[in-house]
């Protein structure tokens, strides 16, 4: 894991609404409005998200929440890490974090969507490194050609409860 901390946080703090806000500029810039799915402030804030942050020395580096969709399948959502921090293994140390909160959490599924287009690629790539595979549209989602869904199903064993 690189070196920095992971923890639950308040994203109405000011530097992670700024890191927020440049998710979802980026989000738009991509993709069609109708399929960006990139929870908003409001979004991280229900009851059902729990929001986490990576810092370094105080830094904000990266992001990511986790869904609750129902007792059995949590969502993986608003996975971002700073363009200068790319590659140095932050989103692959905030994937395994969320998925180790899933595993104690009870759940026995995680999912996510994610764009289809190019600019994606590095995030299919580190989702399926960790271990999810495609699938079609869960809870919300309808079939759509931006969007990629992938999923991760956890042996009883994994489980919390």
């Amino acid at each position: 894991m690189p070196e920095g901390e992971i923890a639950i946080d308040d994203p109405r703090a000011e530097d992670i609404r700024q890191l927020l806000g440049h998710h979802l500029e980026h989000s738009y810039a991509i993709s069609p409005p109708q399929d960006v799915h990139a929870l908003d402030l409001e979004g991280l804030l229900h009851p059902d998200v729990s929001f986490f942050r990576f810092r370094r020395d105080g830094e904000l580096l990266g992001i990511g929440a986790l869904k609750r969709l129902d007792d059995d399948h949590a969502e993986l959502k608003s996975m971002h890490v700073v363009e200068a921090a790319r590659g140095g293994g932050i989103g692959r140390a905030m994937v395994e974090h969320l998925i180790g909160v899933v595993r104690t959490g009870g759940f026995s599924r995680v999912s996510l969507e994610t764009g289809s287009m190019t600019d994606y690629a590095p995030a299919r790539a580190l989702y399926a490194q960790a271990g999810f595979t495609s699938c079609g549209p869960f809870g919300p989602y309808r079939l759509s050609p931006n969007s990629t869904f992938m999923t991760m199903l956890l042996a009883t064993g994994d489980r919390g409860r």
